[in-house]
């Protein structure tokens, strides 16, 4: 198959123009100019996608595809308020519905551009979702145990799902790992016993970490929504007796619990870091995930992350929850992260080049695969997408990956491609799913989440 269009993204090197990529057994074969390549495989498919740019897919470092059916549920509500009813709201949604809102969720995906997925789940119905639809996928079990005693129950539960989701999906495609709860839902012995069983199996782990105020100050102060005042009181999420509170930051405070002893470690929020929170981050080569819609939109705060690229570390975007951001739309979450940086860091000006690398190759490197995607490069997986620029209001004749991080959104793009397949082309997905009843399945689960339900 010779996939041909006006621009050539290739993101590790420069822009081809009139270029087109030969894709054979779900791999790269080669790439260039589509004059010289139409005559070097003249027998090849052709499929020429026009005035668009093909790339590589994108990287989503931190979603939670199962709560795509709880978009616009809870509206304008700062995190805590937005957590609390979330979780409230969740207690309405039976076991076979997270599966159903999963698939959906994975569909925005493919729709969007999005061809990596890294979710975290407790119920295992991404996991099932994304080997179902054809993503590539990294899933962590999430843990979580505020008691002390009762981490070896809530690991137990975790290695048993972990072993049995690996055994369920393509390998080669979607990579298990393992996740914590949040600070203020565990003992931070779940922590070390995380990472020790991590290191014993292999798994790539998952913490949200540093991700808001409220977060940092329950760690360091014990002063937020989060700690439990009064003694015959029950608050917020923590558990009789009350939080002693730390005195150091999250990233830190991880640190002291072998959080970071793991060899594949991401954390996913890192907006309440400081320069030596940076400085470990480094020297125990931990990767971060920004999620700058919804870290703006739940009013957490916005995470340096014109930092993290000068300190040299894996970083990448997360779109985080859909029922945070209401929409999988990574286009606009570089384009909002880069905007942010840009205002809350006028010193340094950050660029259209630099976010798309840290959406692609940048997501990749951050959970360690990026020697098979990422990059449109010689024997790495075919993993692309085409976006539209023929609506672009931009000079894309001079700068297509301006055009694209400036102006393009998921309503642009064309085609998604994972190992060599089509998964999606405009309004219609070629995956192993009925949509429309799919549909029909979110419009009856989300029945159950109205105000008067």
């Amino acid at each position: 198959m010779l996939l041909c269009a006006q621009y050539i993204l290739p993101v590790t090197s420069e822009p081809i123009v009139d270029g087109a990529v030969l894709v054979r057994d779900g791999v790269i074969r080669d790439i260039g100019k589509v004059d010289m390549l139409r005559l070097r495989y003249p027998d090849e498919e052709v499929i020429d996608q026009g005035l668009a740019a093909i790339m590589p897919g994108l990287v989503d470092l931190h979603t939670r595809l199962e709560q795509s059916v709880m978009r616009g549920v809870v509206n304008d509500a700062p995190y805590v308020e937005w957590l609390t009813e979330m979780a409230r709201k969740a207690t309405r949604i039976e076991a076979a519905d997270w599966f159903d809102s999963a698939i959906l969720g994975g569909l925005d995906a493919l729709s969007s551009g999005i061809t990596t997925v890294a979710d975290t789940t407790t119920t295992g119905a991404s996991c099932t979702a994304v080997n179902k639809l054809g993503l590539r996928s990294v899933i962590y079990r999430q843990v979580g145990a505020m008691d002390k005693g009762r981490i070896d129950a809530a690991m137990q539960s975790a290695q048993k799902d972990i072993l049995h989701w690996r055994e369920e999906v393509d390998a080669e495609r979607v990579t298990i790992g393992i996740a914590a709860s949040p600070l203020f839902n565990n003992h931070p012995a779940t922590l070390r016993a995380i990472s020790e069983f991590a290191t014993k199996e292999e798994l790539p782990v998952a913490l949200w970490l540093a991700g808001s105020r409220e977060e940092s100050d329950f760690v360091r102060y014990g002063s937020s929504p989060f700690q439990v005042h009064g003694g015959d009181v029950k608050r917020g999420y923590v558990e009789i007796p009350p939080w002693l509170p730390t005195g150091v930051s999250p990233v830190r405070y991880a640190l002291n619990w072998n959080a970071f002893d793991a060899p594949n470690v991401m954390i996913v929020g890192a907006v309440c870091v400081d320069d030596e929170d940076l400085k470990k981050l480094r020297e125990y080569d931990v990767a971060v995930c920004c999620c700058p819609r919804a870290t703006a939109q739940l009013g957490k705060g916005v995470a340096p992350l014109d930092e993290f690229l000068r300190a040299d570390l894996r970083v990448g975007l997360g779109t985080d929850s859909p029922a945070a951001t209401e929409s999988t739309d990574m286009l606009s979450e570089m384009r909002l992260g880069m905007l942010l940086q840009r205002a809350v860091n006028p010193g340094r000006f950050l660029d259209a080049n630099t976010m798309l690398e840290v959406a692609t190759i940048g997501g990749a490197r951050a959970l360690g695969i990026d020697d098979k995607v990422g990059s449109l490069e010689l024997g790495k997986r075919a993993d692309m997408i085409a976006v539209d620029l023929s609506s672009s209001h931009q000079s894309f004749t001079t700068d297509p990956v301006a055009a694209v991080v400036n102006t393009c959104t998921a309503a642009d793009v064309l085609m998604t491609m994972v190992d060599g397949n089509v998964l999606y082309e405009k309004n219609r997905w070629h995956v192993k799913v009925e949509v429309a009843k799919n549909i029909a399945r979110v419009i009856e689960i989300r029945s159950k989440l109205r105000p008067d339900a």
